[in-house]
């Protein structure tokens, strides 16, 4: 599985990875509309949100566009930097899996403001804005309010959890209605 998934990511690399272009220079772009500083968790210990999390919902995206059993591999370099690898099945949990590499790195001492490339030398904004305190959940934004992720460790959430998330958005400029709830394969036997 390990060889098919570096073949897929040889073979997608450039697609993916000019869309990632696009999102970094929308990200970087962006206005903040509601002009509010987007508000971040205290600190993130990158060992503990290292690993592996399901993306339960998002906004839409011109890179995610199709893309259902959404995955986000974390993995801690010796640099201090970390490795990025997102998974998506096109279509359907059966679908096609595209993947794609990318770095991210801490810009502020809390580890919850990082910056994110796939493509060097673009770069993205993904700021923690909450994480549950046995790092269960995340919900990761953008300040211009572009972006928006919620990240679970198993592929769902529990409902009183994600009506909190909802219910908590509109404080931090992010608009509910505007998510994608992102199918997940909950029979699986992940890890």
């Amino acid at each position: 599985m390990a060889t098919k998934l570096i073949n897929m990511r040889k073979q997608q690399h450039r697609p993916l990875g000019v869309l990632a272009i696009v999102a970094a220079a929308a990200v970087s772009a962006g206005c903040n509309s509601v002009n509010l500083p987007l508000e971040v968790v205290d600190s993130v210990d990158l060992e503990r949100y290292a690993g592996k999390w399901y993306e339960i919902a998002r906004y839409p995206n011109s890179f995610e566009r199709n893309c259902v059993g959404v995955t986000a591999d974390y993995t801690i370099r010796n640099d201090g930097r970390i490795d990025v690898l997102n998974t998506c099945y096109e279509g359907n949990l059966d679908g096609r899996a595209r993947t794609i590499a990318g770095t991210a790195r801490s810009v502020d001492e809390s580890n919850a403001k990082l910056k994110v490339t796939f493509f060097w030398p673009f770069e993205g904004d993904y700021w923690i804005m909450d994480l549950a305190e046995d790092y269960t959940y995340a919900v990761v934004g953008d300040p211009g309010r572009t972006f928006l992720w919620i990240l679970s460790r198993t592929p769902e959430l529990d409902a009183d959890t994600l009506d909190g998330i909802l219910e908590w958005l509109p404080s931090q400029g992010f608009d509910p209605e505007r998510l994608i709830m992102v199918e997940q394969n909950t029979d699986a036997s992940n890890g």
